[in-house]
C-alpha cells in the first residue's frame, strides 16, 4: 500500500468497524488487492476491549454466591467449570500457553496464590502473545486447560478463589 492516504480506505474501514458491531463479531480481517504489488490489510478487532470487561464481569458472580447455600457452588462447580463463580474465562479464540516459553515453570500452578493483574497464562491469536491476567486476588484452585491446547471465546481456563 502506498503511504498516501486514501479516502476510499477510510470508508472501507469504517464500514468494517459498523459491519463488526452489527453482526456482533469479535473480529473481521481483509486484504483488498489493488494491483500487482499494492494491497491493503486490514484487521477490526474488539479482542483488545473485551479483557477490560472480564475482570468487571467475572466478580458478579461472585457477589451472588454468598446469597445461595454453600453447597450450590460446589455441585455447579463438579457439573460445569464454566459456570463456577470463580471460573477465568477465556477473552478470545486461541492457543493457550501456561508458560512463556517451552521449557519454562508455568506462570501459575494449582494451590498458587494470584494477585489482581498477575499473569495467569498466555492466548496466542493471530500471532500476538495475549497474557490473560487474574480479575481478582485469589489462589488457582484448578487449571482447566492443558499447555498448547486450543480455546475458545468464553471458554474456563482456571478456577480462582
Amino acid at each position: 500500500m502506498t503511504d498516501s492516504r486514501n479516502p476510499d480506505d477510510v470508508a472501507f474501514i469504517k464500514a468494517l468497524a459498523e459491519l463488526l458491531n452489527d453482526n456482533d463479531l469479535a473480529e473481521l480481517s481483509v486484504k483488498r488487492e489493488y494491483g500487482e504489488n499494492d494491497s491493503l490489510n486490514v484487521r477490526v478487532s474488539k479482542l483488545h476491549a473485551q479483557p477490560a470487561p472480564q475482570p468487571v464481569a467475572a466478580p458478579a458472580p461472585a457477589a451472588a454466591a454468598p446469597a445461595a447455600p454453600a453447597e450450590k457452588p460446589a455441585h455447579t462447580q463438579s457439573s460445569d467449570p464454566a459456570q463456577h463463580p470463580g471460573a477465568v474465562t477465556s477473552p478470545m479464540v486461541g492457543t493457550a500457553y501456561l508458560a512463556s516459553e517451552p521449557g519454562v515453570a508455568n506462570f501459575v500452578s494449582v494451590g498458587a496464590r494470584v494477585s489482581e493483574g498477575d499473569t495467569l497464562l498466555i492466548i496466542e491469536a493471530m500471532k500476538t502473545m495475549n497474557h490473560i491476567p487474574a480479575p481478582r486476588d485469589g489462589v488457582v484452585r484448578r487449571i482447566l486447560i492443558s499447555d498448547g491446547a486450543p480455546v475458545e471465546f468464553g471458554a474456563p481456563l482456571m478456577i480462582l478463589e
